[in-house]
């Protein structure tokens, strides 16, 4: 799974489209964005010149303009897995998909 297959995923658990947002920061969606971090060095904490910008690969809820539930990978299929994992969780709290209980 990565940032291109897991819209079709979600849709497949019933995922509301509005609700996600992959590539684009949008308020009141969930967010998967892949950003360039200029790498720090251990002595300083400053990146320097001489290094390569490594990909990021973000993942949080955005509401008026502010970011909850941060997450950052540097692999964008665990980050894929990961959004993926915490909206199919919220589907089985809330009964859209799962098991239903047996009848007692």
């Amino acid at each position: 799974m990565n940032s291109e297959s897991i819209t079709k995923w979600l849709t497949a658990i019933g995922v509301p489209a509005d609700v996600v947002s992959i590539g684009a920061e949008a308020d009141g969606a969930w967010c998967l964005i892949r950003t360039e971090h200029a790498p720090a060095t251990q002595e300083t904490g400053v990146a320097q010149a001489e290094d390569a910008p490594r990909e990021v690969w973000e993942v949080f809820w955005r509401e008026q303009g502010n970011r909850y539930d941060w997450a950052s990978f540097t692999n964008e299929q665990v980050a894929s897995h990961y959004l993926f994992g915490r909206l199919a969780w919220a589907q089985v709290v809330r009964g859209a998909i799962g098991t239903p209980p047996a009848s007692g």
